[in-house]
């Protein structure tokens, strides 16, 4: 019986990551992703049983560690601006630590792959629909359809990520996203998802 070895498991997962960030889906096989990794293709199959688990595995792996950093300090029943406040920093910080993981799970979620029934979103969404009907009862927060809500609650962070990832300027400088420009744009949001 083979057994499994945890440099080489890392190995593969970030290299089929890196695969997929710069490349896309169809960038990923098995022999380029062994040979990326400096593995054999048959150690491949010793962790993932086809392409298919490997996607699969690596989505629920940076899924836990996304959830692991996001719901850092965070309790669904602190204060709506506390929580969401938690939340925008908890959510940066898991990009500028994991940009590759991030990349790979934006890709991942605005896939088909995301509908696979290995896929499990369920702690994660329970965290946060328990938080949004808590500022809701507590009049913290208008009540509105969870697709509003997200785009107004996270829209405007992830835009500033973006700007602040690809280094785009609209106006001619860099845009660098600080704390007190989040600040900034919180404050605003908050405004519009108050009652």
């Amino acid at each position: 019986m083979r057994t499994r070895d945890e440099n080489k498991e890392s190995a593969i997962r970030e290299k089929a990551m890196q695969m997929i960030v710069d490349e896309g889906f169809d960038g990923l096989s098995m022999q380029k992703l062994a040979k990326a990794a400096g593995v054999s293709p048959a150690t491949i199959y010793i962790y993932y049983k086809n392409r298919e688990d490997l996607l699969n595995q690596l989505f629920n792996y940076v899924q836990q560690t996304f959830h692991e950093v996001a719901l850092e300090g965070f309790n669904p029943n602190l204060s709506f601006e506390e929580g969401l406040w938690i939340q925008w920093k908890n959510r940066l910080k898991f990009i500028l630590k994991y940009p590759i993981h991030f990349q790979f799970y934006e890709q991942f979620r605005n896939s088909p792959c995301i509908n696979h029934s290995d896929i499990n979103l369920a702690h994660f969404k329970e965290n946060m629909k328990l938080f949004v009907m808590n500022a809701i009862k507590k009049g913290e927060m208008k009540k509105m359809e969870p697709e509003i809500f997200w785009s107004v609650a996270y829209g405007t962070l992830y835009s500033m990520v973006k700007f602040h990832l690809q280094q785009i300027s609209m106006m001619g400088n860099t845009f660098k996203l600080t704390e007190p420009k989040m600040r900034t744009a919180f404050d605003m949001v908050i405004k519009a998802l108050k009652p």
